[in-house]
């Protein structure tokens, strides 16, 4: 006979067992988000205002941050911005945090952001910086990123670690380059050059752009470098060719292609033997996986989770969203100046994944084997409430699914200069089903660098 107890406590454990991702909770703003309805998704964004109070306030905030960056809003755009970031500095700062991650449902502890989510925020706050044309405000948001980087590898041990970030240094080159100081720009490219060249390369299968070259073999020469100069000249087998400086300016045009990818679930059944010492190991064939885990039972054993036959640990996985343009050129006076890949933001949330897979694992499994103690205590107590306990541990088992998702899968650049007065620029964006285009206007003025960011929402894979 079922006791009210347990007809008391179905409903809580079928309102746990949803099994939503973040995306799917936030599909209204993520339609009118990927559809280009930028001022909806900001509207959809404020009438939610206790979730910035929610358990996912750092992704309310990144996410006001994009969208008030498209709709031109900088300075505000900048406000959300800085609030994410101050939030994940204080979140790695509470041990509880880290704590309550390892024996808590990760959906029910707040989301600190994952490590290239917090790279991302200073990458906006530096562009938004640019847009402003406060070039000394950018360049502290790049020092900020590259000491996050440094942080990075402190924090993972394998050797081929994301610790460097080649795009972070080639924006500090376009930075100081805009701002006159060719010097430290020379240098900022010759990094970028150098991890693009040591580790992308590697990594990520990215070479140095062809527009960093260039930019590295000018500013040399602008610096007083010549040997450095010819050296890497021969190194690129690229001829250097001083051009005069243009009458207009130039523009720097940063293009955001696709979307990042959404996490979404991937789950492991486990078989659970008895081992010696209190040990109980959890094993799957199929992936050819053992983990031991230690639980001290007490005299009487009652507790023992030894007994066990199976149980099921879910793990956060990333879908890649393939953005739907492969590539894209700027056209000016009937010259086309193609726009390069210089950073692989979905490659790098792969990468950042995998680097703490083996820390998912054991959270996972500890998680696991805590639940199933508690159903065995609770069968000693009602053999019908264990068992529903135990079958909702089993289906309600999620993985952390939240993830920041109007980032770009990839940003791409190239520098275009510009003519006295007005000039129009056309953006061309191709792809397998189809091409797009695009047109920009500037007015040109000698010694200035102007930026443009234009994001590319299409995508090929829809959730």
């Amino acid at each position: 006979m079922v006791s009210s107890k347990t007809i008391r406590i179905i409903p809580i454990l079928i309102l746990l067992s949803g099994c939503a991702s973040f995306y799917q909770l936030n599909y209204e703003f993520n339609k009118n988000f990927e559809e280009g309805n930028i001022e909806e998704a900001a509207n959809i964004l404020d009438q939610n205002k206790k979730a910035a109070r929610s358990k996912t306030r750092f992704l309310y905030y990144a996410n006001q941050g994009v969208v008030e960056h498209l709709l031109g809003n900088y300075e505000e755009s900048n406000n959300w911005l800085e609030q994410a970031y101050l939030f994940g500095e204080d979140y790695h700062k509470n041990y509880l945090n880290f704590a309550a991650s390892y024996f808590l449902n990760p959906n029910l502890i707040v989301y600190p952001g994952e490590d290239h989510e917090h790279l991302m925020l200073l990458y906006y706050k530096a562009l938004n910086f640019l847009k402003m044309a406060d070039y000394e405000s950018a360049l502290v948001e790049c020092r900020r990123l590259n000491q996050r980087l440094f942080e990075l590898g402190d924090k993972y041990l394998s050797e081929n670690k994301y610790q460097k970030d080649a795009f972070v240094h080639n924006l500090m080159g376009i930075i100081y380059d805009a701002s006159g100081d060719y010097n430290n720009a020379f240098i900022a490219y010759r990094n970028s050059y150098e991890i693009y060249k040591n580790e992308f390369a590697e990594m990520f299968a990215l070479s140095a752009p062809d527009q960093l070259k260039k930019d590295l073999l000018r500013t040399a020469t602008l610096a007083g470098f010549p040997e450095e100069r010819d050296k890497f000249s021969e190194e690129f087998g690229m001829e250097y060719n001083e051009l005069p400086v243009s009458e207009g300016g130039e523009l720097v045009f940063f293009w955001h292609n696709g979307l990042a990818p959404v996490k979404d679930e991937w789950s492991i059944n486990f078989v659970a033997t008895k081992g010696a010492g209190g040990q109980v190991f959890f094993q799957n064939d199929e992936y050819g996986l053992n983990f031991p885990f230690y639980y001290n039972a007490g005299d009487d054993g009652n507790a023992s989770i030894t007994d066990l036959t199976g149980t099921r640990v879910a793990f956060p996985k990333y879908v890649e969203r393939e953005p739907f343009f492969k590539q894209a050129s700027l056209e000016i006076n009937n010259y086309y100046y193609p726009l390069e890949k210089a950073e692989d933001i979905n490659a790098i949330a792969f990468k950042t994944l995998n680097e703490r897979m083996l820390e998912e694992l054991g959270k996972g499994l500890l998680r696991v084997a805590l639940k199933k103690t508690v159903e065995k205590q609770v069968r000693k107590e009602d053999e019908t409430l264990g068992f529903l306990i135990g079958v909702m541990n089993f289906a309600s088992e999620q993985a952390d699914t939240r993830n920041w998702q109007t980032i770009p899968h990839s940003i791409h650049y190239t520098r275009v200069p510009l003519s006295p007065g007005e000039n129009e620029i056309i953006l061309h964006t191709e792809g397998p089903r189809g091409e797009n285009t695009k047109p920009f206007n500037y007015i040109g003025k000698k010694g200035k660098t102007q930026f443009q960011t234009y994001q590319s929402l299409e995508s090929t894979v829809a959730f």
